[in-house]
């Protein structure tokens, strides 16, 4: 299995954190750099880099527009999600709709998914 962290990744994992979608930058400001447990942005795990990380409940969130529904989005998501469990962290996917639609609704599942995780 290939290593955790690939140093390769370090440029484009800073180019996605300034240049976040509208969704990730709400999930972001209102709600994840807020929460009690910490997260990250552009996590690089493998040849991977996953939007959000919180090392505490070993949890991944992606966030997931309309490119992530294609039969090409789903097959690369569920390859690098197999990756990434390999690594025992959980992968919840949102997709963009949720958080404009029912972003309390977001958040309150990621505090139930946390406080689970983490038996706070």
């Amino acid at each position: 299995m290939e290593k955790k962290h690939n140093k390769n990744l370090v440029p484009v994992a800073r180019m996605l954190r300034k240049n976040m979608t509208k969704e990730e930058k709400h999930l972001w400001y209102d709600y994840l750099q807020k929460s009690e447990y910490k997260f990250t942005r552009q996590k690089i795990i493998g040849k991977y880099i996953a939007d959000f990380y919180c090392p505490e409940a070993d949890l991944i969130i992606e966030i997931d527009g309309s490119q992530h529904y294609t039969d090409e989005g789903i097959k690369y998501d569920a390859e690098r999600t197999e990756f990434i469990e390999n690594f025992n962290i959980t992968v919840i996917r949102i997709k963009n709709t949720d958080i404009n639609r029912n972003f309390i609704g977001v958040c309150t599942y990621l505090e139930n998914v946390l406080r689970e995780k983490t038996k706070r």
